[in-house]
């Protein structure tokens, strides 16, 4: 285990107004921790945890407060890269890039603002179709013409797809697999049937990432990987960067292919913790994150989502009240949480991609909810 404490950008200081606009949060002070103390009850909790079994196959945690890294803690084990099949014996460390899987998509929710701005993409209010003239035959189908942007960037499109009831893997029922196996993702994804009312009913959907990651790439006239570099990965200092491509087409994995160091997935959450900025540069618009973090829909299971982020709030039991968050989720236990409130960055890697979602929550709430949480307001009550 690893644990330090250090600045990741001096420069930067908190600004709430946006974070916490989208959110719906009510502010309270924080209390910058000093490291050692948290770090020391939080690593306690971790093995309690661990020894208990509550919690398996963590392969990094890290944590920040106030901008400050106050916890650090790498293990080792089995992982898999998208596309390229397992990585057996692994030993984690700030070195040692890991897959985003979904929390990918996170990430195309800031670039794709980035690239708005620089008047590259289309706003949220311009119809999806009118953005594909080779589908002329697709756009002309009744319903098309009221899907927008905005449906794509909420996964409320109200097409017909499903990733969540059939399992990953070679399954062709599984939406994402037959999208990654069609030799035209993008029609693939536009001819999916209208099952609902555009903007009425949020549908967990890899192609909708597809689309943006493929907005993003025509209107700037890069390739994915090396507009995103550009414009927030190298501002903010990454290390190597790897983003898996589809085996059919040569088309990025927009919704799940990217891979990072431990460290620069934390950066992501900093950046919009600090309102979009990032030494003393305005990355991510202040506007579009705000934007970004407000509630578009609710999903069935009560929770919210913003243009490819989840919103929600921690219920533990040492809270005082529910904290809300943003976050970045991923299968197989990938995550990066941002408590505005609390002045709070949590990022995670694990490898449980082989256990049901069910146990996948239940480790990541031990992680969140008894080890960090629990950790950092026991070590400053």
């Amino acid at each position: 285990m690893k644990r330090m404490m250090q600045s990741l950008d001096p420069t930067t200081k908190l600004d709430r107004r946006s974070v916490l606009a989208g959110l719906g949060a009510s502010l309270i002070a924080p209390r910058v921790a000093s490291a050692q103390p948290t770090a020391d009850e939080i690593a306690r909790r971790l093995t309690q945890a661990e020894s208990a079994g509550r919690i398996s196959g963590l392969h990094a945690l890290l944590v920040t407060r106030g901008g400050r890294l106050v916890f650090e803690h790498y293990g080792k084990g089995d992982d898999e890269a998208e596309g390229r099949g397992p990585l057996a014996n692994v030993v984690f460390g700030p070195d040692v890039p890991h897959d985003l899987r979904s929390v990918s998509k996170s990430v195309i929710g800031l670039a794709y603002g980035i690239a708005l701005a620089a008047g590259k993409v289309p706003p949220p209010e311009a119809k999806l179709y009118d953005q594909f003239p080779q589908y002329a035959d697709l756009a002309r189908e009744a319903g098309r013409d009221r899907i927008t942007i905005h449906h794509v960037l909420s996964m409320t499109l109200g097409l017909e797809w499903d990733e969540l009831t059939v399992p990953y893997g070679d399954d062709p029922r599984n939406s994402e697999i037959a999208m990654e196996a069609s030799p035209d993702r993008f029609r693939f994804i536009l001819e999916r049937p209208i099952v609902a009312e555009p903007g009425t009913k949020w549908t967990y959907c890899g192609g909708a990432t597809a689309i943006l990651g493929r907005l993003i790439s025509n209107g700037t006239g890069e390739d994915l990987l090396a507009y995103c570099r550009r414009v927030l990965f190298d501002p903010l200092g990454f290390g190597p960067v790897d983003w898996a491509k589809g085996v059919g087409d040569g088309q990025y994995r927009a919704a799940s292919g990217l891979r990072l160091l431990p460290r620069d997935l934390l950066k992501i959450g900093e950046l919009v913790r600090a309102g979009g900025a990032w030494g003393g540069r305005q990355i991510v618009p202040r506007d579009w994150l705000t934007r970004v973090l407000a509630p578009a829909v609710v999903m069935e299971n009560g929770g919210r989502y913003g243009y490819q982020w989840y919103l929600g709030a921690s219920f533990a039991a040492v809270l005082p009240h529910p904290e809300r968050w943003a976050a970045g989720i991923g299968w197989g236990g990938q995550r990066l949480y941002v408590f505005p409130a609390l002045d709070l960055v949590v990022a995670q890697y694990c490898g449980n991609y082989d256990k049901p979602t069910a146990e996948q929550r239940r480790i990541n709430d031990a992680i969140i909810d008894e080890v960090v949480l629990s950790g950092i307001l026991a070590a400053h009550p």
